[in-house]
């Protein structure tokens, strides 16, 4: 069997922060509508944060243990980290440079502008005295660091400003210093008050510094800078000594806000002795130090694209119709027993699992109602949908992931909320995260107990189900059902997986079975077969998977590849992926479906769940993925939206071998494709589409487009 080099793999980390890029290349791009771009620049800023809270976290602590292990790419933990400090850096001088040559004076030229201070008319002065003395001062704390007053313990990513003052004792001028805290519930930047349609701001940070002397009476200001601290937010829980799961997650989140630091941000300026003493407080070394020249805590920036000014600004709403198979319906269980439903998230409303949870609640046939949530957003029609169906005596469980990071206490709350009204929750597996995205309803029919079940790539929230790309099928088949049933049972009871007759499920069977029909296409290619493999996810970084795919290339297989983030195939490698190409589409919506499309030698197979191509998703995650069985289904998902999706050539970069992403360039004749866009257009225009057989006939040979040649 070939083996393959280091070389032949690109880091996870570093793939991840290419990945970064091509967000903060949309904020960049001045086609796109401004407060759209400002968007994505606080997306940037908001993923890294979370990138250092968990990845740099992690890596940090492999190397205070010593860890030497190398990663499939070659690289050892403090290589790695090495040459994140390298590119991240970098990144976020872009991501700034960003804000203050292309950004900020482009608001400012529609009228929506953040001047400093010292510009404001008197009248403004005025205003915000009062403003200050009103709302800002009464909750603001400063603090002392001196031998009485140790260093205060600063919340994780909090925003804070570090002063330097004199004060004058026995008639000798002493210097100090002291943290004051921002206070997270104020909002990051103050709206002046205007009637000409303009939008002046003032930064609270820059608000707060203009008021010191109030807090510290007597003092001299010597001058103040912005700082905050990411720390280490993964939750550590100890699965062997842990009698309740509920209790620990708990605990772990009062830990989260004050695990150890792992990076400084700070704005430019500040002396060097108070960086130095700044890193020693927080353990830190020069290579955790960012230098900041704009606002920190980017992602607050997102509120200055609330509510509907500008609309000018901004994309052209989108409201998702109905699928037009439910378009009209009344009795969504009729319609689900007259063929399976496909659903395309955001561009067909997520109402329509809404509408169907509340008829399930009010039905009186309805007997029992089992569901996942991983994210809810807490929704709070979904989850009263559940609370009004245990309230009308059906039997309601729920399995609750406590550990969906960062909705941790979301989820514990809601939660609670269900177990008052009556619903049986079930607070995940210890050893597992359960992402899988399946709701099974039982129902008496006139012809007897009929299991109805839906599957989906997305959350159960109707606010991401209109950001985000997902796919969702509804189903009465009784395979489908009998499956759902098992699943349900393995998560709440105590059984083994004895395997399921249409479900591919990790962590127990989905791998091997990726991987065998990677394999069964690697040898139709080698019998001069049709062979072709198109596969969409969020991320790709199974070694034992990228391999199988180095294979079947090298075997003559096509493969096409469309990752929205990281991905450690390298393709077009001489001798090794010739035949596979990569691509990413950033847009406005969040790509997030999975599917994978097999040629199969003309009889294709199409499977769509809720499983990146990642070990984590592989073996320390419940996941389900399923097949598309109805023909002319599997023929809508193959020949729209996943020709649709690799025919995009406005949106669409593609990988080449170094490891860089490069825009699609059409060619000057080539009709400009922007893929989400014109799923919009298709939406809106209400095209009719293929309807669902309900049939078990042998399916239609079916085609792809053809397949584009790869970049150079």
């Amino acid at each position: 069997m070939q083996t393959f080099k280091p070389a032949h793999f690109i880091n996870r980390e570093l793939s991840w922060l290419e990945f970064n890029q091509r967000v903060l290349d949309e904020a960049l791009d001045e086609r796109t509508p401004l407060l759209e771009r400002v968007k994505f620049f606080c997306i940037t800023g908001s993923n890294l944060d979370e990138f250092f809270e968990v990845r740099v976290a992690g890596l940090k602590q492999q190397i205070e243990s010593d860890v030497s292990e190398r990663s499939v790419d070659g690289l050892t933990p403090m290589q790695t980290f090495r040459a994140i400090v390298q590119r991240g850096r970098r990144m976020v001088d872009d991501q700034y440079r960003c804000w203050r040559e292309r950004l900020r004076p482009a608001l400012a030229a529609h009228r929506i502008r953040f001047p400093g201070i010292d510009e404001l008319s008197p009248n403004d002065r005025a205003w915000l005295d009062e403003y200050y003395h009103a709302e800002v001062r009464p909750v603001l704390t400063p603090l002392s660091i001196d031998p009485a007053h140790p260093f205060p313990q600063l919340l994780n990513k909090s925003l804070n400003l570090m002063v330097q003052l004199e004060m004058v004792f026995s008639g000798q001028p002493l210097r100090h210093l002291a943290v004051v805290q921002v206070p997270a519930i104020l909002k990051r930047f103050v709206p002046l008050p205007r009637e000409d349609g303009r939008q002046d701001y003032l930064w609270l940070g820059r608000v707060i510094g203009h008021y010191l002397a109030d807090l510290f009476p007597g003092a001299s200001i010597l001058g103040y800078w912005q700082f905050r601290i990411t720390r280490n937010s993964e939750l550590y829980i100890d699965e062997e000594e842990l009698a309740n799961l509920l209790k620990a997650v708990e605990n772990e989140l009062h830990n989260r806000r004050r695990g150890d630091a792992v990076r400084l941000e700070i704005e430019t300026g500040c002396p060097v002795e108070i960086r130095h003493a700044l890193q020693a407080t927080f353990h830190l070394g020069p290579e955790d130090v960012y230098q900041i020249d704009g606002p920190l805590s980017p992602g607050r920036l997102m509120a200055l694209c609330e509510g509907d000014h500008s609309p000018e600004l901004r994309d052209a709403p989108f409201l998702a119709p109905l699928s037009a198979r439910v378009e009209g319906c009344t009795d969504l269980f009729a319609a689900i027993r007259e063929g399976d439903i496909l659903l395309h998230h955001p561009y067909e409303s997520f109402r329509t699992i809404l509408d169907w949870l509340d008829q399930a609640a009010a039905d009186p046939d309805v007997l029992a109602i089992k569901q996942t949530l991983y994210r809810t957003g807490g929704d709070t029609r979904l989850i009263g949908a559940l609370m009004k169906a245990a309230r009308n005596g059906k039997q309601v469980t729920v399995v609750v992931e406590l550990r969906a990071r960062f909705d941790e206490a979301s989820n514990i709350q809601w939660a609670r909320a269900l177990e008052d009204a009556g619903v049986h929750v079930v607070y995940g597996l210890v050893s597992y995260k359960i992402h899988s995205k399946t709701c099974l309803i039982v129902r008496r029919d006139r012809d007897g107990i009929r299991r109805y079940v839906h599957l989906g790539t997305g959350n159960y929230n109707a606010s991401t189900a209109r950001l985000y790309t997902d796919l969702g099928m509804l189903t009465c088949r009784p395979e489908f059902g009998e499956d759902a049933t098992t699943l349900f049972n393995l998560l709440t009871g105590i059984s083994q997986f004895r395997g399921l007759r249409k479900f591919l499920t990790a962590p127990f069977d989905l791998h091997e079975r990726i991987l065998a029909m990677i394999d069964r296409e690697t040898h139709h290619a080698r019998q001069r077969l049709p062979a072709r493999i198109v596969a969409k996810m969020n991320s790709l970084s199974d070694d034992q998977i990228i391999q199988a795919l180095y294979r079947a290339s090298g075997a003559g297989v096509q493969i096409d590849l469309i990752v929205r983030g990281i991905c450690c195939l390298r393709p077009g490698l001489p001798g090794i992926s010739r035949n596979i190409t990569v691509r990413s589409i950033v847009d406005r919506f969040l790509e997030h479906s999975r599917i994978v499309y097999f040629e199969n030698a003309c009889q294709p197979e199409v499977y769509v769940g809720s499983a990146d191509w990642m070990p984590r998703n592989f073996f320390r995650r419940v996941e389900v993925v399923w097949p598309i069985e109805d023909g002319k289904l599997r023929e809508r998902v193959i020949k729209e939206i996943l020709a649709l999706t690799l025919a995009d050539n406005v949106k669409a970069r593609h990988l080449n071998p170094s490891g860089a992403y490069e825009l699609a360039v059409p060619s000057l004749r080539a009709r400009r494709r922007r893929s989400q866009f014109e799923f919009i257009a298709r939406a809106l225009r209400q095209e009719p589409l293929p309807s669902a057989s309900g049939g078990r006939a042998r399916p239609p040979k079916l085609k792809l487009a053809a397949r584009p040649a790869p970049p150079p």
